[in-house]
């Protein structure tokens, strides 16, 4: 007899809303893999600016995104061979990734990469379809959102203290957009599963956002 599928938690919604930290500790605290789903995008997107191909070069990206050598390790992550860490989360690389992800031949060439992370004892995964499209069968669906003006205000506090010059309403134009792209795509548009709860974090802390998709997984277990 074929065991159970590992328990997957979805964790979805749209950028600087928390969605990152609250899977990632999450899935620390019930000793679960985890995957930013994101973070694949970015690669394909970096691919395609180190070697100066189209975002918008779908047949290009799709190859890119199949071929991909990848190396998770802890926090860190590899582009063949090479500490992209730090690379994939360039303003530009973020730019980029959000029109790389309209490109449904791309979607479809990470969609199983994306099922390979599900083995024991379980997985949190984060990002914008992973309740909708990649883990419809999901344990717990989750969609964290908050504010347009409140994701500004935390990506302008982490851009500042790395240094990066940008203004806020800059920054408040560019969340705007990049909403508007990833809720129009024709590819895998992001919006709640039918099913999945939802998390406002705006005037949340992390601890919060934690402790609410904890209780909901344990409640799901003792039933």
């Amino acid at each position: 007899m074929s065991r159970p599928a590992p328990d997957v938690i979805a964790v979805d919604g749209p950028a600087a809303s928390g969605k990152g930290t609250v899977a990632q500790r999450v899935a620390r605290a019930l000793g679960f893999n985890y995957l930013d789903s994101g973070s694949l995008y970015r690669l394909v997107a970096l691919k395609a600016l180190d070697s100066n191909t189209p975002v918008d070069d779908e047949g290009a990206l799709a190859r890119a995104a199949d071929q991909l050598q990848i190396e998770f390790a802890g926090e860190r992550i590899k582009l063949d061979g090479v500490d992209v860490t730090a690379a994939i989360r360039t303003e530009a690389v973020s730019a980029a990734a959000s029109r790389v992800a309209m490109l449904a031949p791309v979607r479809g060439a990470l969609l199983s990469r994306q099922r390979a992370f599900r083995r024991p004892p379980g997985l949190v995964a984060d990002g914008r379809d992973m309740g909708t499209v990649v883990f419809p069968d999901a344990s717990l669906k989750v969609y964290i959102t908050a504010s347009a003006e409140e994701r500004a205000r935390r990506r302008y506090k982490q851009l500042i203290e790395k240094g990066n010059p940008i203004t806020i309403d800059g920054l408040l134009r560019d969340i705007q957009e990049r909403d508007e792209r990833d809720r129009s795509r024709a590819a895998a548009p992001l919006r709640a599963a039918a099913d999945a709860v939802i998390l406002d974090t705006t005037g949340l802390s992390i601890d919060a956002g934690v402790a609410f998709v904890l209780e909901r997984y344990h409640a799901l277990s003792t039933r």
